[in-house]
């Protein structure tokens, strides 16, 4: 009975079109106070310990702040011009460069929407001129910008991580050889189909022009790898690493490009170029400005669509984490896990059933939601089954990627169909070649954990030899 009024309350208030975050709320504690003898004081303290006891949750706001950044900023079009002068002589260069392009500013950002808008919005038009067709084009961005959240730092594996109490490094660890794998088999395909297509190539700039074009994109490399060399390194938990990232990329934004803020438009000065003392007076005026560039209208909107992002985000967590622990409470997955058992499913059998049941919610809800619903439910049996759960991790987050494609609900096929200006229906047709390839590639990392785990348990050794 308990579950079925949990269950039966969360989808209903969800096809009334309620917000998940109201409907994972009003479900649990109607189950509370119905089944339980909890009080509502009890309620009050698990929303707020939800949000304060996890402190990897602290990383979600600070990633978020970066990402904002760095897609208000010309970091994305920086990455983009390396990306080209380094891959786009090669036949389909472009599509490939643009690949590439987004698993680096994955590296910097951890959100598919924010990579595909980012990326997306410069390289769908220059390939159409550049003679790509247009729904090449709109696919290839669609289902590259779903590294996002593999190629860590991920939004979404902090997600899983505070939901199953996970090491938020080790899950960091371990999406770093899938995401480049993923955009690997992506610019394989893209090869192949530019070979048959006779897509275009772009002249090679020269290797002076790549060294340089890379020195310009250095300012968002670098965030890379203070990011993730300092949580590989074991220097920096990824709370503190998104603490660095978050006024880095404030830096790079506001001082070092330039691109926002009250330094916007200025140019460096070379010495040989002015008088020394001019060279000191305009450093002096870049050092006075900083202060006042916090204030500046570009950079409060900036940081003010981060809040509202991050509000919105834990405000589903802290609702999920309610509803988690009714369930733990009523032990449904415990439950669950034993007639699973009964049953004598095998472990691939299990994760076949896990694969499915991702793959639908995907299309229906937003990955954070579907992840801090399912995953306190299937990590115990996962780790009954003798599944490691870093590995059930990669897997939930790869299925959350296709979900980024499938309609009705795939944020990614709305921020296609926003920057191309076409209807929902072309943009599905023109992602709908690409699924495949992902389907593929959720099939070898369900089925060969090593991808996975390889780097994790690899690191892990190094450190021990220490």
């Amino acid at each position: 009975m308990t579950i079925a009024v949990l269950f039966i309350a969360l989808f209903g208030c969800m096809l009334m079109g309620m917000p998940i975050a109201i409907a994972l709320g009003l479900s649990s504690i109607t189950t509370i106070l119905l089944f339980s003898n909890d009080s509502l004081a009890s309620i009050a303290l698990k929303l707020f310990e939800a949000t304060s006891e996890h402190y990897t949750l602290l990383a979600i706001p600070f990633f978020i702040l970066s990402s904002a950044f760095l897609s208000t900023g010309g970091v994305a079009k920086r990455l983009i011009n390396f990306a080209i002068d380094s891959i786009g002589h090669v036949r389909g260069g472009l599509a490939m460069a643009s690949v590439m392009a987004c698993m680096l500013f994955a590296a910097v950002s951890g959100s598919s929407p924010a990579t595909v808008a980012a990326i997306g919005t410069i390289v769908i038009a220059g390939m159409v001129r550049s003679g790509y067709p247009e729904s090449f084009a709109a696919g290839v961005i669609a289902n590259a910008g779903t590294l996002g959240i593999l190629i860590p730092p991920s939004i979404v594996m902090l997600v899983y991580a505070a939901a199953t109490e996970v090491s938020a490094s080790r899950m960091f660890m371990a999406g770093f050889i899938p995401g480049l794998m993923m955009g690997g088999l992506l610019m394989l395909a893209i090869y192949i189909a530019a070979r048959i297509k006779k897509l275009p190539a772009q002249p090679f700039p020269g290797f002076r022009q790549l060294a340089r074009s890379g020195m310009i994109a250095l300012g968002g490399l670098m965030l890379i790898i203070i990011v993730l060399g300092s949580i590989y390194g074991g220097i920096a938990s990824p709370t503190e690493a998104a603490a660095v990232a978050a006024v880095y990329a404030y830096l790079i934004a506001v001082v070092g490009y330039r691109d926002i803020g009250p330094m916007k438009g200025v140019v460096w000065r070379k010495a040989d170029e002015a008088l020394p003392t001019a060279v000191v007076r305009n450093g002096l005026q870049m050092v006075l400005a900083l202060p006042k560039s916090v204030s500046h209208p570009e950079v409060r909107k900036v940081v003010l669509d981060a809040s509202k992002v991050s509000m919105m985000l834990l405000f589903i967590i802290a609702n999920a984490m309610l509803f988690a622990h009714v369930l733990t409470t009523e032990r449904i997955p415990h439950s669950i896990a034993e007639v699973i058992i009964e049953w004598g499913l095998p472990a691939w059998g299990f994760l076949i059933v896990v694969n499915i049941l991702l793959l639908i919610a995907g299309n229906f809800m937003e990955p954070s939601a579907i992840l801090l619903i399912m995953a306190p439910i299937l990590f115990p049996i996962a780790t009954q089954l003798g599944i490691d759960p870093i590995h059930l991790g990669i897997i939930m987050v790869v299925n959350m990627e296709i979900g980024m494609l499938t309609p009705p609900v795939g944020l990614n096929l709305f921020v296609t169909a926003g920057i191309t200006g076409r209807n929902m229906v072309w943009v599905i047709r023109a992602c709908l070649p690409w699924l495949g390839l992902l389907l593929f590639f959720l099939g070898l990392i369900t089925y060969i954990p090593q991808i996975s785990l390889f780097l994790p348990e690899l690191i892990d050794q190094m450190r021990g030899y220490n």
